[in-house]
């Protein structure tokens, strides 16, 4: 289990975009893992959505993951609150 969140993506995935805004927005470290650059990356994808190739897909340290999550789904399982 690593120590950290893994983002896998793509540079032109629009839900990706977001994810990784979301994250630098609210200054939370994460690792950004290009799946068209990295051939284990996108085998490590497939495999956890079950033959799907979807992006992002979000490992965290807990080792649950989400697949193209929400603003609001990412603030959920962060734990980030508006007030």
């Amino acid at each position: 289990m690593s120590n950290q969140i893994i983002l896998y993506g793509t540079s032109w995935c629009g839900d990706c975009h977001r994810a990784r805004w979301f994250f630098d927005n609210y200054g939370i470290d994460y690792t950004d893992i290009d799946i068209e650059e990295n051939p284990d990356a996108a085998a490590k994808v497939v495999e956890i959505n079950k033959g799907n190739r979807s992006v992002p897909t979000i490992i965290f340290q807990d080792g649950s993951v989400l697949v193209e999550p929400s603003i609001q789904a990412l603030k959920d399982k962060t734990g980030i609150t508006d007030e």
